[in-house]
């Protein structure tokens, strides 16, 4: 598969990837800078559009190299193996810029062709007024990653368009410079990602740019028009489960690492009475618990990655389920990230160290809202024993 060329572009996955790690390596090496400026610089954000990833996930005929779920989740994995802020970004920029290709055509047209980075905040706690033929957003929403980078934003509102039968959850598209960023993402972890808050006062959205989310997750599965690209790899897939695909993905890439940077330390260290440390039967059991642990966490994600690719509308995965998984791998994750700090010590706890700054980076990714394990476990629970719940992936 990693020489199969891709569908648009004369690149192969396995070009794809040294881009994903060009992306990593120089994120790591900006690590620090990106600490302090709470955010990954513009190096990084550049090399992100000038590979191609940020437009991945486009259909093929936008001329970007449309990829599939599987390929898609390695790139995310290996850019979060150096730098899970990087790592964070990388999977959101292509998946944001995946959106307009649930518009109406005219509303994909204008912004796919725009080559713009997209973000998003999916809380639906904006409000909506009609004008004409279209809408004026207003609101606060939070947690917008990347938008200092970014030239369009959606952001969540439950609204009533000219067909709806009542409220629903939809996303209205509009361009970065229309909405106020105020600067204040400074966080214990993913401090690179840039997620600052933002701000829309009666921003106007023509109705082609409002992307119905509930039609689509519920209904369609695909843009609402017949001569759409039927090799899509997110068309007729449950919406928010294929959303939701990169979280596991990043905390897994940093995962790897932390196995490494464990492993070669434990090597590298002598105790104080002079033995090497490589020889302890518990750094020797501390290694081997924690790789067979990241092996069921990399054997979950695969088998989410299979769920999707063989998704049956006919005989659903459950929301639950899919959830149920992505939180337990994220937490095999945390718990690899918090013992190899724990069994490295001090040496590992100075500011900025790899070790360190995985740590808090990947605990950063299990709370996210997609990834909180007690919700997953009980949601899944309940879905068991036939009660239902309102999760959407």
């Amino acid at each position: 598969m990693s020489k199969e060329l891709l569908k648009t572009e004369n690149m192969t996955v396995d070009q794809l990837l040294a881009c994903a790690e060009r992306i990593g390596k120089l994120a790591e090496q900006e690590a620090q800078a990106a600490e302090q400026n709470r955010t990954v610089s513009k190096n990084v954000v550049n090399l992100i559009k000038e590979t191609q990833i940020s437009r991945m996930l486009l259909p093929k005929k936008y001329g970007g190299p449309q990829i599939d779920l599987r390929t898609f989740a390695q790139i995310i994995r290996m850019v979060s193996y150096h730098n899970i802020s990087a790592g964070w970004l990388t999977y959101l920029y292509p998946l944001h810029n995946s959106l307009p290709s649930y518009l109406p055509e005219k509303g994909m047209d204008e912004i796919a062709k725009s080559e713009g980075l997209i973000v998003d905040v999916f809380a639906p706690v904006g409000k909506a007024e009609r004008d004409g033929d279209g809408y004026r957003i207003s609101g606060k929403w939070h947690f917008a990653s990347g938008v200092l980078h970014s030239e369009w934003i959606g952001l969540g509102v439950i609204m009533e368009l000219p067909d709806s039968t009542g409220p629903e959850f939809c996303m209205p598209l509009m361009k970065t410079s229309e909405v106020e960023i105020l600067n204040n993402w400074d966080t214990f972890g993913l401090r690179g990602s840039g997620s600052n808050s933002v701000i829309a006062d009666h921003v106007y959205v023509p109705i082609e740019r409002i992307l119905r989310l509930d039609r689509v997750a519920v209904e369609m599965k695909r843009p609402p028009f017949e001569h759409y690209d039927k090799d899509y790899p997110f068309y007729h897939k449950p919406f928010f489960s294929a959303f939701y695909i990169g979280f596991q993905n990043i905390a897994l890439g940093g995962a790897q690492r932390l196995l490494k940077e464990f492993k070669e330390r434990t090597e590298k260290r002598i105790r104080i009475d002079g033995t090497p440390e490589k020889e302890s039967p518990r750094s020797q059991r501390v290694l081997s618990e924690l790789t067979i642990k990241y092996k069921q966490a990399e054997l979950l994600v695969d088998h989410y990655i299979e769920l999707l690719e063989n998704f049956n509308e006919n005989n659903p995965t459950p929301a639950e389920e899919f959830f149920a998984i992505r939180a337990t791998a994220i937490k095999h994750c945390t718990e690899i990230a918090n013992r190899i700090l724990l069994t490295l010590g001090g040496a590992a706890l100075s500011k900025g160290d790899i070790v360190e700054l995985m740590t808090r980076d990947i605990l950063a990714v299990a709370t996210h809202i997609t990834a909180l394990y007690e919700d997953a476990v009980a949601d899944y629970g309940k879905n068991l024993f036939g009660y239902a719940t309102t999760r959407n992936g």
